[in-house]
């Protein structure tokens, strides 16, 4: 096993998880089995996956033939810089997330915890298998089953209704996406029935073919990623299914879209166009900023966090857009650049989203709600889960020196860069642009604020909430490998950029590894143009913080006044005087109230108790889906007047159609 290849262990990995799945069939109702064994085994396969790939991301392209499938018809695998990244960021989340499951799914999920451990550990095989197909047929298999893995996932639960439609509504939407990726495979074949992607590479399409292959990838992976407008299955799907699947969907699965994008774009198409970076670019910003507002809008935990991915792949898609506009002009430096920011937010929403959502699953166990207007002063009960989540919030907030702000402070750089395009319009647009991703990030900090607040400050809005407990000790050490993550990304830049170096070397033909020579100082392309010292600004917090606690020291004499904090005058301080998370986002709904379907309930006269409730619904939902749905209701329902259950009139049909066909035949 020593002179294997990084391809081998790959393969190895998914065919552990495959086991463990399988092996969860014979303990369907075994939870301790199921929590203690199978699925720790599961994360170590995570841990041995994101080993492999980061040895592997700078060697030689390997390759594997697997007799499966059709016959004639094997899958073909390749492992190069692309795949190595995506894989990592796999099996580094999914160690995480595994052995927060292994305490999170003692008690199941409606489903039998061995089914559980099946589905799981599919899900995490298909995802693995998706990343490494090399041609068309292996990735979509790979890809439907994945689907279909992560379908019975959301409906773990299937005896609540509302969760099973969710599941049915990320169903449809996954195989709408899926139909527009078989289409735009089979653009990029170019007739020549060669579906490999070595083939495809080799096809020289033109202009329209290229931008149909482009327009088809984008509205296929777009639906999985949750682009707008095709967004509407995140919100409902990701509060449905359990907190570890939804980590496992929001950190992990909407990131085997933006591979996919950056598969078909940078690698199987031979060309990019400018007009190809501004669309993306649009659709990024445009969904960019939906997510954020109605992130600041949510009420309900998972949906807060469900808007906040939605944001999240905002800025990828705006990342991506970036990069193909510099790689229309030829500009390879700050196409890698562009790409680079891309990468590391990938990795950086990997880690932090994953937490926050594992978080949550942490809150709901110990409080059974998931309503921000049930809890409040959950930091004295759960310290552990608080002070963790608190590192995520900080995170996906953007604020240094964590990884998220890396991640946004080298997008908002490529912006800067701009100006030196040729052309004038879109030095006028992309600046405007550049703006807007500031506006988001400031409300994605905003979203953070309320969403941490609301739980864990205060006091306990519920008496229940006084009874809650701090995670066990498998679910803190799934979120403390991700917090460490977290952190460690933020305050060592250089080393991930050094790493992600390989990959834009293989899409745009250059990287910024060049560049990271001092792994204290963090310069994108040079010293004189930006820099940023994550560890001397943590040196200058710390700094700060001793300063203020020895002028304390040294004024007070270490003297400590306790006071009741100033009540508005009120001699009695309750629950009700906090904040709720209505009221947090209600500047929010009024500047952005256009984005908002709202409807307004208000308290009659006669009620005692009176009670305002606002609820905020989607625009996309109400003026695109539901008429669509009634629309192809009304056709079947005309189509169902076909079968009026009479044999003669089947075979009149029959006869019909025959003749039909006879007409058509050439003479």
């Amino acid at each position: 096993m020593l002179d294997w290849l990084a391809i081998d262990w790959v393969l190895l990995v998914i065919a552990i998880w495959l086991g463990v799945g399988l092996a969860g069939l014979f303990a369907l109702r075994r939870f301790s089995f199921v929590a203690r064994i199978l699925f720790p085994l599961g994360s170590m396969g995570g841990l041995i996956l994101a080993a492999t790939a980061a040895f592997a991301i700078a060697d030689d392209v390997q390759v594997a033939i697997l007799p499966l499938g059709l016959p004639q018809l094997p899958f073909h695998l390749r492992l190069d810089a692309l795949a190595a990244f995506f894989l990592f960021i796999i099996g580094a989340a999914s160690a995480g997330i595994s052995a927060f499951a292994a305490g999170y799914f003692r008690k199941g999920e409606g489903t039998p915890p061995g089914l559980l451990c099946l589905e799981y550990h599919f899900f995490l095989a298909a995802m693995a298998l998706v990343v490494l197909a090399d041609d068309a047929y292996a990735f979509m298999v790979a890809w439907e089953t994945m689907a279909l893995a992560s379908f019975f996932l959301v409906t773990a639960n299937h005896k609540v209704p509302e969760i099973r439609q969710a599941g049915f509504l990320y169903l449809l939407i996954a195989h709408v996406g899926a139909l527009a990726i078989l289409l735009c495979f089979g653009v990029l074949q170019a007739n020549s029935g060669n579906y490999s992607f070595a083939g495809m590479r080799a096809q020289t399409l033109s202009p329209f073919w290229a931008s149909a292959a482009f327009l088809l990838a984008t509205l296929g992976f777009g639906a999985k990623a949750g682009m707008l407008p095709l967004h509407v299955w995140l919100p409902e799907a990701h509060p449905a299914a359990p907190s570890p699947v939804s980590a496992l969907m929001s950190g992990v699965m909407l990131k085997t879209a933006i591979y996919g994008l950056l598969r078909v774009c940078f690698d199987l198409l031979h060309m990019q166009l400018w007009w190809w970076g501004v669309a993306l670019l649009s659709l990024g910003l445009a969904t960019a900023l939906f997510g954020v507002v109605f992130a600041t809008a949510q009420s309900d935990m998972k949906r807060l966090l469900a808007y906040s991915s939605i944001e999240n792949i905002g800025l990828l898609l705006a990342a991506i857009g970036l990069g193909l506009i510099f790689k229309a002009y030829g500009m390879a430096i700050l196409a890698a650049l562009a790409l680079t920011a891309c990468l590391y937010h990938v990795a950086s929403h990997a880690f932090f989203k994953s937490l926050l959502f594992l978080g949550t699953g942490a809150v709901l166990h110990a409080t059974n709600e998931r309503s921000l207007g049930h809890l409040g002063g959950l930091m004295r009960y759960m310290p552990w889960v608080a002070w963790l989540m608190l590192i995520g919030a900080l995170t996906s907030s953007g604020l240094p020196p964590f990884s998220g702000f890396v991640s946004e402070w080298l997008l908002l750089q490529s912006f800067l860069f701009t100006p030196g395009l040729p052309d004038p319009f879109l030095n006028m647009l992309i600046p405007i642009v550049a703006a807007a991703i500031a506006l988001i990030a400031a409300l994605a900090a905003y979203a953070m604020v309320k969403f941490f607040g609301v739980i864990f400050l205060g006091q306990p809005r519920e008496e229940k909430l006084r009874d809650a407990h701090d995670a066990d000790f498998l679910e803190k050490l799934g979120m403390i490998w991700l917090a460490a993550w977290c952190i460690g990304l933020g305050l060592f830049p250089t080393l991930m950029i050094r790493f992600i170096d390989p990959v834009t070397r293989v899409l745009v033909g250059h990287g910024l590894g060049a560049s990271a020579t001092h792994w204290w100082l963090l310069a994108p392309t040079s010293i004189e143009r930006a820099s940023y010292g994550p560890l001397f600004f943590l040196l200058g917090v710390f700094a700060c913080l001793s300063l203020a606690y020895l002028l304390v020291r040294l004024l007070y004499h270490g003297r400590l006044r306790r006071a009741a904090p100033w009540d508005c005058g009120h001699p009695w301080q309750t629950e009700r005087m906090q904040d709720t998370a209505e009221g947090f986002g209600q500047p929010i709904r009024q500047i952005f109230e256009p984005f908002f379907r709202l409807e307004r309930h208000l308290p009659l006269p006669s009620d005692k108790q009176p009670v305002y409730r606002v609820v905020v619904s989607d625009h996309f939902w109400h003026r695109l889906y539901l008429p669509l749905a009634r629309l192809v209701e009304r056709l079947a329902r005309q189509i169902g007047r076909l079968q009026q259950g009479r044999i003669a009139i089947y075979l009149l049909y029959s006869f019909l159609t025959l003749l039909f066909m006879l007409m058509l035949v050439p003479r």
